[in-house]
């Protein structure tokens, strides 16, 4: 008979039954198929010593979890990334088995490792969980569904209960150990990990699935004690860079937000194939939301996309857009765009980062707050929080932190969209740039009169900006003047949604500021010309019907015209109003 035929004839729960086959409490008890087959006539004895925590049904912390982390992401609105686990199951037992994620925080990566710790737990029945899910589809869905031996770490979880006296390390080995001897309590009296999991696996014929959810949290919080560091890249490389490794692991997937680090003793992780947000393919549509994903959730929610997409799009992989899956569902659930993916961290980082200004970081990061997109070099970059040397160190460690948005084609950075950019502004407005500050009040100045329909002073400021912010060698083309005007109305974001090239009338209106909701502002349409004149700007707007988008819109729309001259490197301004209903 089976375990679970047992636990039904005996009463008692099946996790009982299997450690007293383990333990080799019950004769003639084999494992056959990874799954135990007990002797029809065996006469159960209830006097039969069992582990308190096994005989309570304690709940396990690492060692086959279960599926409740998923089941309460499925619980609530999920979008389906279940295609991860087709991945994961093409690399199980193959010379790829070894994965590393990393994307920025708020980004999915846990909700991914549940995912997977779901699918693979061999001690839970999750087929309802996945049965409406693309997986289900695939070939390989029955093949491993439930099938494994699952070790589920969150590196995380062991940081913030540490206590003063402990040591990481010793926790970590200690606490799994205990774990995997309510299953095998040959194990219990071992210290190191690597043994226990090598007795097990010996022992139940099966090798293992590990997750390791925030594996470099640990460098993270402890960058500077290199005692704690030394031991966990120990522990590391007796898991994953010796002969162990393909005798104990089927398949091992570990999340975290920096890719694994370039030199020294890290190279106990040399064998992981890596998935980072400058190298994600081809598991770019799980970094975030995709545009069909997001535009779906839109339509359901009766949300408008244009607005949302301006708010958390920008991540972008070839072709494919990716929105902030933090902020998308957070503003579906509250109804209001807003910044909530950047209060999941600091701003004080970013600042410092700012203020570092190497090789005129500083000027790059105005530009790119105008639109521009910056070329960088990520090869340098050692992976770490401490090692800067250049602007394209911190710009690669942006990158990574979900700060800028990678254009792997032209090797270029921009920040990603108005919820991030307002954290630009606000680590500037709090920075020790001068220079910065000054271009934030000029902005704000500059709203004031476009609203005031003072086209001298609109022009005067934008000049003013034109010469301060923009390089010598990005001064004279049209990709510089339309740059500056977005740096210009940098202030806007406090009280619009910008739309760039939007679709409207007869053509491409340069840029559209729609007010947010509670604004008590006119809505803008920006023209942009270059050695023409502002009133063809005007008479562009009126011809190509631009205002039309505003259809239904309850106020006064600002149309305004801005013309460059090369010859005299001035600025001019033409605004009018108009009404629509």
């Amino acid at each position: 008979m089976t375990s679970k035929e047992a636990s039904e004839k005996w009463n008692i729960s099946k996790r009982q039954v299997n450690y007293l086959c383990s333990s080799g409490k019950i004769p003639g008890a084999k494992l056959v198929n990874r799954k135990w087959n007990i002797p029809d006539d065996y006469c159960y004895k209830k006097d039969l010593q069992v582990p308190p925590s096994v005989s309570t049904g304690g709940l396990r912390k690492y060692v086959n979890v279960g599926d409740d982390g998923f089941r309460t992401i499925r619980n609530s609105e999920y979008i389906d990334k279940s295609g991860l686990i087709s991945f994961m199951n093409s690399c199980l037992s193959t010379s790829q088995k070894l994965i590393c994620v990393s994307r920025p925080r708020r980004f999915g990566k846990s909700f991914g490792a549940k995912m997977l710790c779901a699918y693979y737990c061999k001690e839970c029945d999750s087929k309802d969980l996945f049965s409406d899910l693309i997986i289900a589809k695939d070939k390989s869905f029955k093949t491993h569904l439930n099938q494994h031996d699952v070790v589920y770490l969150d590196m995380t979880f062991f940081i913030s209960t540490l206590k003063d006296d402990e040591d990481l390390i010793d926790k970590i080995e200690k606490e799994v150990i205990e774990d995997l001897s309510d299953i095998f309590p040959a194990v219990i009296n071992d210290t190191s990990l690597i043994n226990a999991f090598s007795k097990y696996v010996a022992f139940n014929g099966q090798k293992l699935i590990l997750i390791i959810d925030e594996w470099d949290a640990p460098f993270r919080e402890f960058k500077d004690n290199a005692e704690i560091l030394e031991k966990y890249i120990n522990l590391l490389r007796s898991l994953f860079k010796s002969n162990f490794t393909d005798r104990l692991f089927d398949g091992v997937y570990m999340t975290g937000i920096l890719p694994i680090k370039k030199y020294g003793h890290e190279s106990a992780m040399s064998d992981f194939f890596e998935y980072s947000m400058v190298e994600p393919r081809p598991l770019q549509e799980y970094i975030g939301f995709t545009e069909k994903e997001v535009a779906g959730l839109c339509k359901k929610h009766n949300i408008n996309f244009e607005e949302l997409k301006s708010w958390y799009d920008g991540y972008h992989v070839g072709d494919e857009h990716l929105f902030n899956p933090k902020s998308v569902m957070e503003s579906i659930l509250r109804k209001k765009l807003s910044n909530y993916w950047v209060k999941t961290e600091t701003y004080e980082s970013l600042r410092d980062y700012i203020d570092m200004n190497f090789d005129g970081l500083k000027d790059a990061v105005v530009d790119m707050i105008g639109g521009a997109s910056i070329k960088v070099d990520t090869n340098s970059f050692q992976n770490d929080l401490t090692s800067m040397e250049n602007r394209d160190d911190v710009l690669t460690l942006l990158i990574h932190l979900g700060y800028l948005a990678y254009d792997e084609n032209e090797e270029k950075v921009s920040i990603p969209n108005d919820e991030i950019k307002s954290e630009f502004v606000r680590a500037l407005k709090n920075g020790n740039k001068k220079e910065l500050i000054k271009a934030i009040q000029k902005s704000n100045k500059l709203l004031d009169a476009t609203w005031n329909m003072d086209e001298d002073t609109v022009a005067q400021l934008v000049d003013e900006m034109h010469s301060e912010i923009t390089a010598p060698t990005f001064y004279n083309n049209e990709q510089a003047l339309r740059s500056v005007i977005k740096m210009a109305y940098i202030s806007s974001i406090d009280y619009y949604s910008r739309i760039d090239e939007l679709p409207t009338g007869k053509g491409f209106a340069d840029m559209v500021f729609w007010p947010k909701k509670k604004a008590s502002c006119p809505a803008l349409i920006v023209e942009l010309k270059w050695d023409k004149s502002s009133s063809k700007a005007l008479e562009q707007i009126d011809n190509n019907r631009y205002a039309d988008i505003f259809n239904g819109f309850s106020g006064s729309v600002l149309k305004i015209g801005i013309n460059y001259s090369t010859k005299d490197k001035k600025h001019s301004c033409k605004i009018e109003k108009i009404s629509v209903e």
